[in-house]
């Protein structure tokens, strides 16, 4: 019945936001609409909708208001030491679920939530 869709984040700086998802994080821009809407591919399941704030939308990056999860394909310290020599900053340590895995997480330059997540039974050494 539903298929496919987007997680829309709301941001005070279009062009760094896209930048950030694009340059930063490495995902894929696969629409953009001038300086009002830009789609980024975070693998074959999500996408990512930038929308710049105006007079009618939600403010930019309320703590709690919007998680993106993103699964690693690497190693979660790999990619971590790959984010930080970009220039992304992470918020505390590593976060440890028994059984479910390992979550990293992060904020784009709206102050939206991201999380990294690795699941427990992938790149195990």
């Amino acid at each position: 019945m539903i298929h496919g869709g987007n997680a829309t984040l709301f941001v005070a700086d279009f062009e760094a936001a896209v930048s950030f998802y694009t340059q930063t994080l490495g995902l894929e821009l696969r629409f953009r609409a001038e300086n009002f809407w830009a789609e980024v591919s975070a693998g074959k399941d999500l996408v990512i909708g930038i929308h710049p704030i105006g007079p009618n939308t939600p403010a930019a990056g309320l703590k709690g208001s919007v998680h993106i999860g993103l699964n690693v394909t690497e190693p979660l310290d790999d990619v971590m030491a790959k984010l930080v020599k970009r220039g992304v900053t992470f918020d505390g340590d590593v976060v440890e679920d028994d059984g479910v895995g390992r979550f990293a997480y992060l904020r784009d330059p709206a102050g939206n939530t991201i999380y990294l997540w690795e699941a427990a039974t992938a790149h195990q050494k």
